[in-house]
């Protein structure tokens, strides 16, 4: 079979997966996400490396697509003056989302990297590379505006501000340390 059709095949059954928590709610407690999850877990472990390897490949140039449509999709649902017209909380909220996050993402990177053999300077160049918070952000901003909360519209456009100081934060800080700190630059092939 080949890496295309492998990859429609996994991309059915994660849709099939996901929608069946919507099919079994209130019957039988699912979590389809984490049921994708568990799948590609099993699909790492129980296929060939250079299989597993390919049906990556395949899957992140379909990422490429899916996130210009994630940041779309967000990019049209904003509305940034509403943050601006909600002041202190906007600003308590951007804060929480932003930098207390940046804290503790930096601690997480720093535990996760303890016992590794990467330099001081390496750490704090990966400390600096997981900066940016757009990704996440913006997927996890639009679900109170999708539940109909309140404060949706708020907790979106606050999401994106953090996105909007963050990703640049973090290009500036990798493009302004990345010849200083990091010792060997390995090229995609050698990774």
């Amino acid at each position: 079979m080949r890496n295309s059709t492998k990859t429609i095949v996994i991309l059915g059954v994660s849709f099939l997966l996901v929608a069946a928590e919507a099919w079994l709610k209130g019957r039988v407690p699912v979590s389809g996400l984490l049921a994708v999850v568990s799948m590609a877990c099993a699909l790492r472990v129980k296929t060939a490396a250079f299989v597993s390897r390919r049906l990556a490949e395949k899957l992140g140039k379909l990422w490429i697509c899916a996130e210009v449509t994630l940041f779309v999709l967000v990019g049209a649902a904003v509305d940034v003056r509403f943050a601006l017209k909600a002041g202190a909380a906007a600003a308590m909220i951007f804060l929480a989302l932003a930098f207390r996050s940046l804290a503790f993402r930096s601690l997480g990177v720093l535990l996760c990297l303890a016992g590794t053999p990467l330099g001081r300077k390496e750490r704090l160049f990966c400390v600096v590379a997981y900066l940016p918070k757009a990704t996440v952000q913006a997927a996890i901003g639009s679900v109170s505006l999708a539940l109909g909360l309140p404060c949706g519209q708020m907790v979106l456009a606050v999401a994106v501000l953090a996105i909007l100081i963050t990703a640049p934060l973090g290009a500036i800080g990798m493009d302004a340390t990345y010849r200083r700190w990091l010792s060997c630059a390995q090229t995609a092939s050698d990774a």
